[in-house]
């Protein structure tokens, strides 16, 4: 009697266990997560290798884009995909998935004539340059400066640089397509380091 009634409740809250499990596993619809094409929007920190830190949006609006846009770094943009809502992560991206490695063949000396003759430029800071052909800005920086020339360096700021970055998935639109919203820049330009 007892012991026959116990192993049948024993067996039941088993077959209950299992029948529960099931459920969670099978009917219950998976987390969604972000995969390429998916509409985004996050807060970031990047940092470099080292820790400095170069750029964040945790106190303003977040980045919006399309996981897998050219606007946005690979690594990046990696770096989203499998992530669901309200998820925190940090991750480090190489240089060649991030701007790149420095190529010291984008470091040129140019003549300064015509307008740049009667320009007052400054060794260490960037200078934007605005191309009419295609209508393209190019950032440069200024390496050193005589009477005649200047060296100029066109390579990205933070080409050559391991990056670490902390990327919190604030929202997620599944199959947004496009370029994304955030389509003016070539994600995320770190401010202060221009």
């Amino acid at each position: 009697g007892g012991r026959t009634r116990r192993n049948l409740m024993i067996i039941g809250g088993v077959i209950a266990l299992v029948a529960l499990v099931g459920i969670v596993i099978f009917i219950l619809p998976n987390p969604v997560v972000a995969a390429k094409g998916d509409n985004v929007s996050v807060y970031y920190t990047l940092r470099m290798e080292d820790g400095t830190l170069l750029d964040s949006n945790i106190n303003g609006t977040p980045l919006s884009f399309t996981v897998g846009s050219t606007d946005i770094i690979p690594g990046f943009s990696n770096a989203i995909v499998g992530m669901r809502v309200n998820q925190e992560k940090t991750v480090d991206i190489p240089s060649d998935h991030a701007y790149g490695p420095y190529r010291s063949e984008r470091i040129h000396v140019v003549n300064r004539t015509g307008i740049l003759a009667n320009q007052t430029f400054t060794v260490g800071q960037y200078y934007t340059i605005h191309n009419a052909d295609d209508n393209s800005n190019i950032r440069i920086r200024i390496l050193n400066i005589t009477s005649t020339t200047m060296t100029i360096d066109d390579n990205v700021p933070l080409a050559g640089q391991n990056l670490t970055f902390t990327v919190h998935l604030v929202s997620l639109k599944k199959g947004g397509g496009g370029t994304g919203a955030d389509t003016t820049t070539s994600w995320p330009v770190p401010t202060n380091t221009l």
